[in-house]
């Protein structure tokens, strides 16, 4: 199996890169950091190519993606945080945000789904977040971009499902990455970057449409949604009251 998957340096990336590492797979990591990438791909045993760019150089990217050929499966992992404030988000910084975690997908699958179609088969896996659930004061960019990211998945499930294609979107909470290790705040129900791939892998081989998961979390959140909006609002700003 043909495999590509981005945002693979570090965390998330790097772990499926290592659980996909099989004889008959061919994998394909993108990633910025070729260092990083390098010494992932002598780590590995299976056939790995690696294409260090940024992901938001668009026609770049997009000219390294046609090179590449057909593959069977896409992992669209890549994506940042700028943090969590709650100051106005400068321009740039909300820019990057959207353009890493919701346009890359687009520049990515643009070439690769007329090679989807023509073989008529083909899994597109989204790694979104519980945060796309709820918007927070002070990571709304963040949110934003994953909240879209779902609306786009949803999208392109119901569009390419008669083609064969199977569309998987993962909802996860926080996994001990590179990522999450930068927050300064306690983080409900942390899950360890082995338990988080696994979970992740498992649902890809299920073929979910939708995986949320911890449960626990994910269940807490849908609780605090499911509550008048004047209640649900005072129950987040007692959560921000600057002491």
């Amino acid at each position: 199996m043909k495999i590509l998957i981005t945002g693979a340096s570090s965390g998330i990336g790097a772990a499926l890169a290592c659980y996909y590492d099989k004889p008959e797979n061919h994998l394909i990591l993108l990633a910025r950091d070729k260092t990083r990438l390098e010494q992932l791909q002598k780590s590995l045993r299976c056939k790995a190519d690696i294409i260090d760019i940024d992901i938001t150089d668009f026609k770049l990217l997009q000219e390294k993606i046609a090179s590449i050929g057909s593959v069977d499966m896409v992992i669209l992992n890549a994506g940042i945080s700028i943090g969590h404030s709650l100051e106005v988000t400068p321009f740039d910084d909300f820019k990057k945000l959207y353009d890493t975690n919701l346009l890359s997908s687009h520049a990515i699958l643009e070439p690769l789904l007329p090679k989807f179609k023509e073989q008529k088969s083909g899994t597109i896996v989204f790694i979104s977040s519980l945060a796309s659930i709820i918007s927070m004061p002070s990571s709304v960019a963040y949110s934003s971009s994953k909240r879209a990211l779902n609306a786009y998945a949803e999208g392109m499930r119901y569009k390419y499902k008669p083609h064969g294609i199977d569309v998987i979107n993962i909802l996860p909470g926080f996994i001990d990455t590179p990522l999450t290790q930068k927050n300064s705040f306690s983080m409900p129900f942390l899950m360890s970057l082995d338990e988080g791939t696994r979970r992740i892998v498992k649902a890809i081989e299920k073929k979910k449409a939708v995986y949320a998961f911890p449960l626990r979390f994910y269940f807490l959140i849908k609780l605090l949604l499911l509550l008048p909006q004047s209640l649900r609002e005072r129950i987040v700003q007692a959560g921000y009251k600057k002491p």
